[in-house]
């Protein structure tokens, strides 16, 4: 049977199933007790299915979709990007005693100069009703011994396409921490053999920051851009929990004066 036709019958059994079942509201004040009392039993067992169907809707209908790149953009941007952690599920969802340069996913690499690793890396699914991207990230750092913990985010070649001096590259980030932490964002851009820098800390007055980088600001050579990557540098993060429940960029070119 095609699913057309599945969908007619079933809709027409469904509306059958409904008139029934308001008819025997309508008549349970004068209904005769032999027959109310097997209604009732099948009612409460109908009842329960229902209850358990909606519970499960209600539960995943109200998560971000896998796959989402649905967030909040300037109008006139003509390039932004989710990475692939917080879109969609990774074949390895996370790490433990993370050593230096250990990738999750394809985009995604933390580097540290720990003697000892008691770091931890992993992906989870984002609940909470607020959330616009379907996964984030979370990493518990322990005892630190090393001077340096960052996170790199390669960007993908839409962000240096057409990349020109008077754009503006904006990231946004939702952070949550167990104790107060600095954390900065450093672009870099590679254009021949130059590595073009722009470094901002993350206000973390709220969970909900962003920053742009201007790149006005910067040396570009606009015709020998080939790689972008973002550093989120981590100050003093031993004993602490941080979460990223998203991480978005988008590319604007600048108002003209």
């Amino acid at each position: 049977m095609s699913k057309q036709g599945f969908s007619f019958l079933g809709n027409k059994l469904h509306a059958r199933g409904m008139m029934r079942w308001a008819r025997a509201a309508r008549e349970a004040a004068r209904t005769e007790l032999p027959i109310l009392r097997r209604q009732r039993a099948q009612a409460r067992l109908l009842k329960s299915h229902l209850d358990r169907l909606i519970h499960k809707a209600d539960e995943r209908l109200a998560l971000p979709m896998i796959g989402s790149n649905n967030f909040s953009k300037p109008h006139n941007a003509d390039w932004a990007w989710r990475p692939e952690l917080w879109r969609g599920p990774l074949p390895t969802p996370g790490h433990s005693s993370v050593q230096t340069k250990s990738m999750l996913g394809d985009e995604v690499t933390l580097f540290h100069d720990c003697a000892r690793s008691e770091l931890t890396l992993r992906q989870l699914r984002n609940l909470r009703e607020e959330d616009l991207a379907p996964y984030g990230l979370r990493m518990d750092v322990f005892r630190f011994d090393g001077s340096f913990l960052s996170l790199v985010i390669d960007l993908p070649n839409g962000a240096v396409e057409g990349l020109k001096k008077n754009h503006l590259l904006k990231m946004n980030i939702i952070v949550e921490r167990e104790e107060p932490l600095e954390i900065f964002a450093r672009l870099n851009i590679q254009a021949g053999p130059n590595t073009e820098q722009l470094v901002r800390e993350l206000p973390l007055s709220d969970e909900d920051v962003s920053v742009e980088f201007d790149l006005a600001y910067s040396n570009l050579n606009e015709k020998r851009a080939e790689k972008a990557w973002i550093d989120i540098i981590f100050e003093g993060p031993e004993m602490n929990q941080v979460t990223l429940r998203d991480l978005t960029f988008s590319r604007r070119p600048r108002a003209s004066l």
